[in-house]
């Protein structure tokens, strides 16, 4: 079989819409959403420009839907990391996914800070989803900075959410020893 045949058999099992999103998973968080261009996507998705449209209208919605696949498959990931965690051990059982993530060798930093970074249009798409992945965030910490029984827990919380945002920024600059860094000084605002 040809290699061009090849290359289609395969991607024909995919569906065009997860082609297309995996194509720009793979490509907005290794190099940004503004560097990439419709056209790269669609050439690594082995798609056509009417698939795009079908699928998503613009880059616009293909960036928010990005970023939402993203937060959802991170939601999953860390609810599963703490699923055998008591909630009272959470907020600090947390930062060791923070720490394992900074670790793992595809981590490029936070794809919602990078991309809300890049977005200067406060009514992108992509915003609302950022925005949507930090209430959740700021809701999880709060119920287990409660059930760790934390004298203050929603300053504990928003000074925690803090902390995640310093870990993952700075391992992206300096290595994962800020994640732990970041462990560290939550170890200390859970104690009191």
């Amino acid at each position: 079989m040809p290699q061009k045949a090849r290359k289609r058999a395969k991607t024909s099992e995919i569906g065009v819409r997860d082609r297309l999103l995996d194509a720009a998973d793979r490509l907005f968080y290794r190099e940004g959403v503004r560097a990439v261009g419709i056209d790269r996507v669609l050439a690594e998705a082995d798609a056509a420009k009417a698939s795009l449209y079908q699928h998503f209208g613009c880059k616009d919605q293909l960036v928010a839907s990005y970023l939402e696949r993203r937060t959802v498959d991170a939601r999953a990931n860390i609810e599963a990391y703490l699923a055998d965690t008591p909630p009272s051990q959470r907020a600090l059982k947390f930062f060791d996914w923070v720490v394992e993530w900074a670790e793992s060798k595809d981590f490029r930093g936070c794809p919602l800070q990078h991309t809300v970074s890049e977005l200067t249009d406060a009514a992108h798409p992509a915003r609302a989803i950022a925005h949507g992945q930090r209430e959740w965030f700021a809701e999880r910490f709060r119920e287990w900075t409660t059930a760790a029984g934390v004298k203050d827990p929603k300053a504990t919380a928003r000074a925690l959410v803090v902390l995640f945002d310093g870990a993952v920024a700075g391992s992206e600059v300096d290595g994962p020893q800020r994640a732990s860094d970041a462990r560290w000084m939550a170890k200390k605002l859970l104690a009191g």
